[in-house]
């Protein structure tokens, strides 16, 4: 399946790598099918990629990769509406924001995850009340 994208251009996406967001990214609720895009395997950053809308993609990042000490816990509810039977189905990211201005100022959020479901293909973002997880959690440390 070819789409349109903004940022990429036109690209092949296989279907079967996309998801379906049953729990919304926040502020984006009408948009439901999104793919993950790792068009640079030696980058960092992956891309959510909207599959109807083209100028809509979300830089993401897996903190488990980054030695941070972050665990999430999932409500039943969510373990049934992603249709999660077991823990190596999952894959976590967090979306991250990129000044375009100073890269070396990103930040990603902590407080709600993108959690998908590999095996599904169902995905969520997620609120982790009272967590006590940033929003704006900065990615790279500050010289002093």
């Amino acid at each position: 399946m070819k789409i349109s994208t903004y940022r990429f251009g036109e690209i092949e996406i296989d279907e079967n790598r996309i998801f379906n967001f049953v729990l919304p990214i926040i502020g984006f609720d009408k948009l439901e099918r999104f793919v993950l895009l790792d068009l640079n395997k030696d980058n960092f950053f992956k891309w959510l990629q909207a599959v109807d809308d083209p100028a809509l993609a979300f830089p993401v990042v897996s903190v488990f990769s980054m030695n941070l000490d972050y665990s999430i816990d999932l409500q039943d509810n969510i373990v049934e509406l992603l249709k999660i039977k077991n823990v190596e189905s999952l894959l976590v990211m967090n979306i991250a924001s990129i000044p375009q201005d100073n890269p070396q100022g990103t930040t990603i959020n902590l407080l709600a995850p993108l959690v998908f479901n590999l095996d599904e293909h169902t995905a969520g973002q997620v609120v982790l009340s009272g967590s006590g997880y940033d929003i704006s959690f900065p990615l790279f440390k500050k010289d002093n």
